[in-house]
C-alpha cells in the first residue's frame, strides 16, 4: 500500500504555517509535510513549516543514481573485456584493470549528480513559474486513513489551490522513518533539559565568615578569617 501525495499552493505562508499546526494536531506526523518556496527565509520564520531541503530541490539524487548506475555497466564491462580477452595473464595483472573500472564508476556517478544538480527535482518541474511568481507549494504525504483529516481542514483554508495528486512512497517506508527519526530525535537531539540539583553547604560556624578589613597603606582590602587564620596549639599539660 503506497501514500499519496497531494500539492497545493498558496501566498500565505501564515495560512499554510496553521493548516500545518492543524494536520499535525490531526495525527498527521511533521516527517509527512514540507513546503517548496524560493522565499527560505519566510519558511524559516514560521516554526510549523518544514521547507524542502535544498539539496531535493534539484534532481542530483535521481540523476546521480542514474550515474551510477551507467558506471557500474562500464565498470562490468571492463571487467569482462579483460577476462574474456586474457588482458590479466599478460604480466600485468588485475589491478589496472580494476583501477580503471572503479574510476569509470566514480567519474559516471559524479556526472550524472552534476547534471542533477543544474536541473529541478522532476517532481517538482510544473511548480517553477509559481515559485517565480512568488508562491509557495504545499506538500503532504498521506495513508488513506488520514484522508479524512485533510479533507476536512481543506474546507477552512480556501486559499489553497490543489494542483494535483501522486502515488507517494510504500506505507512501510513512511512507517519506519517516521519511527527513526521520533527515535533520533528522543535519544540524541532530545530539547529536555535536565535540571541539576543544587548543592547544599554544610552549615558554616559564624567564626568561619570572611571579612575584608580595609589597608590603610595600599587602600587595597585584606581578607580576615578564621579559616585563614592560623590555629593556636593546644595548652600543654604538665
Amino acid at each position: 500500500m503506497n501514500t499519496l501525495r497531494h500539492y497545493f499552493v498558496s501566498d500565505d505562508l501564515d495560512d499554510l504555517d496553521l493548516l500545518e499546526q492543524e494536520l499535525e494536531a490531526g495525527g498527521v506526523e511533521n516527517l509527512q509535510i514540507h513546503v517548496l518556496s524560493n522565499d527560505d527565509l519566510g519558511v524559516a520564520n514560521h516554526i510549523h513549516l518544514h521547507a524542502v531541503q535544498s539539496l531535493f530541490k534539484s534532481d542530483v539524487i535521481r540523476s546521480g543514481e542514474i550515474g551510477a548506475i551507467v558506471g557500474l555497466m562500464g565498470a562490468a564491462i571492463i571487467i569482462v573485456s579483460a577476462y574474456l580477452l586474457g588482458l590479466p595473464q599478460l604480466n600485468v595483472g588485475w589491478m589496472p584493470y580494476i583501477f580503471l573500472s572503479v574510476v569509470v564508476f566514480g567519474f559516471s556517478t559524479w556526472e550524472g549528480g552534476f547534471i542533477g544538480f543544474q536541473r529541478p527535482n522532476r517532481h517538482y518541474k510544473e511548480f517553477q513559474a509559481a515559485l517565480a511568481e512568488g508562491m509557495h507549494v504545499f506538500i503532504v504525504e498521506l495513508d488513506p486513513e488520514q484522508e479524512p483529516v485533510l479533507e476536512r481542514l481543506l474546507l477552512k483554508h480556501q486559499r489553497l489551490e490543489e494542483k494535483g495528486t501522486e502515488i507517494g512512497q510504500p506505507h512501510w517506508v513512511l512507517y519506519w522513518r517516521n519511527h527513526l527519526y521520533r527515535w533520533i530525535d528522543r535519544n540524541l537531539f532530545s530539547h529536555a533539559q535536565v535540571e541539576p540539583k543544587s548543592v547544599i553547604a554544610p552549615d558554616v560556624e559564624e567564626s568561619s565568615a570572611v571579612t575584608v578589613v580595609p589597608n590603610e597603606v595600599g587602600g587595597h582590602g585584606q581578607v580576615d578569617s578564621e579559616l585563614s587564620r592560623p590555629k593556636s596549639a593546644p595548652p600543654e599539660i604538665a
